[in-house]
């Protein structure tokens, strides 16, 4: 079959661009071999779910669309971290920056935007970036472990996401816009203003009607200098103030360009078997930035590819919601009042509503929510279908009921086409709503996430899933509650009460004797399993590595550019001479870019590539400092008696004491410890999983604390005199944690959920605590070093040097 396919490649590994490959699989799925090339080194991943992995409540593996698995199943070769630098266009073949040639009979471009940045005099300054991919989140991430002011320029959409991602990490955040009020694209100034005083409430600063002028500072930013003289201090420097269409490649390949690539209703260019979609295509004039625009695209381009009969693309109504925690604001099409028009308004100050509506030929035309955005989408349905709403307007404006969206008279939903997107996060149309429900047996909201992905994200079209449940479902509706995720209903303690009961040994086994619905599981709910059979099996259960994320399974962390870090294990953060001469020669000979202290007082060799892992690991003869993992991190000390005036207790010592103890322990989220030789606390053992701090004659042990996104100081346990009894509690308290906490909760969650009275109360008896240490102790005798492993095993070695997965993607072989 592969011989008389047609080459189809895909430049972009983005939302749009993927989005139409899923669509061609489905209508023409062997017409095609397909290639795809992405310049960032992941697969593809849901872009507008980055605010909220910046503030802390979604990973990275959750917003992963299509894993590598995906890719392998249809057939589809990639290459990540590949950029297209060449089209020959009389050859037809394209040419990557790493010298891969490939030949097309059929081209996408799919490249997506670039960030505008303002040509500010200092623009280049360290401490100066955009909020657009993986690479930015995990800057701003890394700044705020260290620094304390940010500056974000543009108070739009995207601005006010990145700024209160920023406030979750703890920075103190300023936005500054040059127009008198935010987000003016989107709102009307009373709704703008409503959300100003709300976002001010949560700690954000506005500094409005401002021109930035120059960014101060020598090798990194210090302050943002404005037109009118006054000056902002900034530590980081966030530039939000719009997106450009990548057309660079377009463009020296002969490609029409205006503001972006120019393309017809069937998304062709003025050249021959090329085709552009998504942010980086223009289209009548238009480049779009939102993605439901981009997965309409996207379908009509499938069909033009699969030979399926589509009356094109005629472009767009847009809709905007805010994903900001805690805000709710909704605006669709032309919101603001034009000669023709009238709004109608409602605003209540007390409860924080707003609402208007813009009517034009009795045709809602227009939308502003603030507050209740509960009928968003339903009068952005409204909108785009044009629908008469004479003698209706009180209705709109006072709320749809839930009634009004399932009953069987002049039903709204019944009455859309079945290619009208429902979830614009994840491209769902009503369509695929209704097939899971009748032919696939969804009967619950929660099944349909899982089948279909709708209302999986920001979870703003929840409403419109639940009354198309209802519409086709109708008694058969089943509500349930959430479980882990959405492949199964059942709970963490559920799951783990029915392994114990039932001694299920193995994750295939518990998804299918529990009756999983997906039943190859997802991101969310296998490594979730992996850790509680390990955890209530030390002895017989073999990890699943398959089941594990990507810097667990090559036991270093994946960076930006593909390449891995590697951090040895230093115990207590005290090595010797020796040891740095070890590391700084290890570091050159494998001309490794960058060496940092982290913030755990341990060296990061960064740049490291995956191939030379094992090599670099034997060399350095030092264990996994596991960094990468949901494991002890570092046990960070200060200098204590040993050195210090003001040291009352031998911190080092204990330090070290604690992490060997417990290094390579499997713990539901990663866990760090910290020893303070005095009350001073100068190792900050106060923000940290488990925290000691030396007093007279004594230690104080303190639990729960977290110094990252979500900020939390600890909670003293108690105080013990002996360091056997700091080893104790801090055995029973580490296995108590490992035995009821939820996977990927870390102990500042766990502490707040369960309460300190139930861990006191658990812990009180000594047996008890005897009990939970006997149990740490079996559990840490059957781990193993993973860099000596590897070192020591060809079969593992080679999978790094020969046939490791992850190069055969970032070399671009077919996976």
């Amino acid at each position: 079959m592969s011989d008389i396919r047609k080459k189809l490649v895909l430049v972009g590994n983005g939302m749009a661009g993927v989005r139409a490959i899923e669509h061609l699989l489905k209508l023409s799925p062997e017409a095609y071999e397909i290639t795809i090339f992405g310049s960032e080194p992941h697969p593809n991943y849901n872009r507008i779910m980055l605010s909220s992995v910046l503030a802390g409540g979604t990973s990275m593996e959750e917003i992963v669309i299509n894993d590598l698995e995906w890719y392998h199943s249809h057939g589809i070769r990639l290459y990540m971290g590949h950029t297209i630098t060449k089209i020959d266009t009389v050859q037809r073949k394209v040419i990557s920056d790493q010298g891969v040639v490939l030949p097309y009979d059929e081209l996408i471009l799919a490249t997506g935007s670039n960030p505008f940045m303002l040509p500010l005099p200092g623009a280049d300054k360290e401490g100066v970036i955009a909020f657009r991919d993986i690479k930015d989140c995990q800057i701003m991430q890394d700044t705020s472990q260290t620094y304390r002011k940010a500056v974000v320029i543009g108070g739009g959409l995207l601005g006010l996401e990145a700024a209160r991602g920023l406030l979750h990490l703890g920075m103190e955040v300023s936005v500054v816009h040059i127009h008198p009020y935010i987000m003016e694209r989107q709102l009307d100034e009373p709704a703008s203003i409503m959300l100003r005083k709300e976002l001010e409430e949560q700690g954000m600063k506005f500094l409005l009607s401002k021109q930035s002028e120059a960014i101060l500072g020598k090798k990194r930013v210090k302050s943002l200098l404005f037109a009118d003289g006054e000056v902002a201090e900034a530590d980081l420097i966030v530039m939000a103030v719009g997106i450009k269409p990548n057309v660079e490649l377009a463009q020296k390949s002969g490609v029409e360009i205006n503001r972006g690539i120019i393309v017809n209703d069937f998304m062709e260019t003025n050249i021959p078997g090329i085709y552009a979609v998504g942010e980086c295509a223009e289209h009548r004039g238009i480049a779009y930035g939102l993605v439901a625009p981009l997965y309409e695209q996207g379908a009509v381009l499938a069909k033009r590819l699969a030979q399926v009969a589509t009356e094109g693309y005629s472009g767009s109504v847009t809709s905007t919601k805010l994903k900001v925690s805690g805000v709710d604001v909704f605006s669709a099409g032309q919101f603001i009042e034009r000669p023709g028009t009238r709004a109608l308004r409602y605003q209540d100050e007390i409860d924080g509503v707003y609402k208007k509506l813009v009517i034009e030929d009795d045709k809602l035309v227009g939308a502003v929510l603030f507050g209740d955005t509960g009928d968003g989408a339903q009068l952005f349905s409204m909108i785009k279908n044009g629908e008469n709403i004479k003698g209706k307007e009180k209705e709109l404006l006072l709320g749809i009921s839930s009634d009004a969206l399932a009953s069987p008279k002049g039903n709204r939903l019944e009455g859309m086409a079945d290619d009208e997107i429902i979830c614009g996060c994840n491209g769902v149309s009503k369509g695929a709503i209704a097939e899971a429900i009748q032919s696939g047996g969804c009967t619950s909201v929660g099944q349909i996430k899982a089948c279909t992905k709708a209302s999986a994200s920001c979870g703003g079209c929840k409403p419109l899933v639940e009354g198309l449940l209802q519409l086709y479902a109708g008694d058969n509706v089943v509500t349930v509650k959430e479980g882990i995720c959405g492949c199964t209903t059942l709970g963490r303690d559920e799951i783990v009460a029915e392994i114990k009961r039932m001694e299920l040994k193995t994750v295939k086994e518990v998804m299918n004797v529990l009756e999983w619905n997906n039943e190859e599981g997802c991101p969310k709910c296998r490594p979730s399993l992996n850790y509680y059979l390990g955890m209530l099996w030390p002895e017989e259960y073999v990890d699943e590595k398959e089941s594990r994320i990507t810097n667990e399974r090559y036991h270093a962390n994946i960076q930006k550019d593909g390449t891995y870090s590697v951090v040895p294990r230093i115990y207590g953060g005290v090595t010797s001479p020796a040891e740095l001469m070890k590391i700084a020669e290890v570091a050159a000979k494998f001309d490794v870019p960058l060496v940092k202290f982290t913030g755990g007082q341990r060296l990061d060799l960064l740049g490291v590539k995956k191939e030379d892992l094992p090599k670099m690991w034997e060399e350095l003869d030092m264990p996994s400092g596991h960094a990468y993992g949901k494991t002890l991190r570092t046990v960070k000390t200060c200098v204590g008696s040993t050195f210090c005036r003001f040291g009352t207790q031998d911190a080092m010592g204990m330090g070290i004491k604690l992490e060997k103890a417990f290094e390579r322990l499997n713990t539901p989220g990663k866990v760090k410890l910290a020893v303070s030789g005095c009350p001073r606390n100068c190792a900050e053992a106060t923000i940290k999983d488990f925290g000691v701090v030396a007093i007279d004659g004594g230690w104080e042990l303190h639990i729960g604390g977290n110094g990252g996104v979500h900020v939390r100081a600890t909670d003293l346990l108690c105080v013990v005199k002996t360091d056997d009894e700091v080893m104790e509690w801090a055995s029973a308290f580490l296995q108590y944690y490992r035995e009821n906490a939820g996977w990927n909760e870390r102990t500042a969650q766990w502490v707040e959920r369960v309460g300190l009275d139930s861990i006191k109360a658990a812990l009180e008896v000594r047996e008890d605590r005897l009990a939970l240490q006997e149990r740490i102790q079996t559990a840490l005798s059957l781990t193993t070093d993973p860099w000596k492993q590897i070192v020591n095993e060809p079969e593992l070695r080679k999978n790094f040097e020969q046939l490791s997965e992850m190069k055969t993607v970032l070399e671009g072989e077919a996976i």
